[in-house]
């Protein structure tokens, strides 16, 4: 009797992407597509919202980026999310039917070794990406009314938006020159050039303009150190590029910021989903570094990294009351 072997049904993308390679193929998909899904409009109060956890706390690096997108293609319009058994603590029930989406954690862990050459036991410390499943607060019912009530619109004076826009850049203490008609960072010479306020649309962009070149000037060796040594058109140019992109958007969710396009956006473009492809960790890494960089620039004291994000999949919810 001829052997032959059993078949298999072949495995789905979901079952063997790595949660890394699944949300960079999904960017990669609306990059594609020629939008920058991170981009947000800010038009309302639950747009300006970061993504937020049960306890009211900010989701960070690519959490944010990747809840924004989610929300944005599922149409949630409110910014929390929470676990199923943090939902049934509050007294919710998600709907029947509903589905939830991954938020991403790092889990660390020892591993002992022997050392070749000592022939001695070495513990080093690994990490590895782990997921949990969370569910937006519109797909959930009977929740406090904190959680679903939209917030009022977060409406700012002219005025009093320019005074936060101009205490933002004050408080970075970078050295700016303005006039002229270009928008840039020079690592040589630690300086952000920026034309004047008056060249721009209205403030706000002069203030979203200001943050992404901020955020350049954060990698500088006597601050972050990011490698700033790429010429345009290099990976390297385009690796940085990106993390002020996600730097400027982070800072503008903070500030009620547009997020404006980039010069030669399409080249930005073709090379970050270059970038993506060849690589399903450089998402995580640049929202990572975007992070730190816009805490850095915010100066909210918390000096984390958002590839350290802590697993709150299960959080207290004594701390949400």
């Amino acid at each position: 009797m001829t052997f032959r072997p059993k078949r298999h049904a072949p495995r789905t993308c979901a079952e063997t992407a790595s949660p890394a390679r699944m949300i960079t193929d999904a960017i990669i998909a609306k990059l594609e597509e020629g939008t920058s899904p991170w981009r947000r409009p800010w038009t309302s109060a639950a747009s300006i919202e970061r993504p937020l956890r049960a306890c009211g706390k900010p989701y960070r690096g690519i959490n944010t980026i990747w809840l924004w997108h989610v929300a944005e293609q599922r149409g949630f319009t409110m910014p929390t999310w929470m676990t199923y058994r943090q939902a049934t603590e509050l007294g919710g029930q998600v709907r029947k039917g509903e589905k939830s989406t991954i938020a991403v954690f790092y889990k660390s862990y020892g591993k002992t070794e022997q050392d070749p050459s000592t022939g001695e036991d070495q513990t080093r410390q690994r990490r590895v990406l782990k997921t949990y499943n969370v569910f937006n607060v519109c797909q959930i019912d009977g929740l406090p009314d904190r959680f679903v009530v939209p917030p009022e619109p977060r409406v700012r004076p002219p005025e009093t938006h320019r005074a936060e826009i101009d205490a933002f850049i004050a408080a970075t203490g970078a050295m700016i020159i303005s006039g002229g008609s270009r928008a840039c960072y020079i690592p040589s010479l630690d300086v952000v050039h920026m034309p004047d306020w008056q060249d721009f649309e209205s403030y706000a962009q002069y203030g979203a303009v200001a943050a992404h070149e901020l955020s350049h000037w954060t990698g500088h060796k006597s601050r972050l150190n990011r490698d700033m040594e790429g010429g345009f058109g290099s990976e390297k140019y385009a690796r940085e590029e990106l993390v002020a992109e996600l730097s400027s958007c982070i800072i503008g969710a903070n500030l009620g910021l547009p997020v404006t396009h980039l010069d030669n956006h399409a080249s930005y473009i073709a090379s970050w989903i270059k970038i993506l492809k060849d690589d399903e960790k450089a998402l995580l890494s640049a929202a990572a570094k975007a992070e730190t960089a816009a805490t850095y620039l915010l100066n909210t004291n918390e000096q984390v990294g958002a590839d350290t994000e802590d697993d709150d999949s299960e959080e207290p919810l004594a701390i949400a009351a």
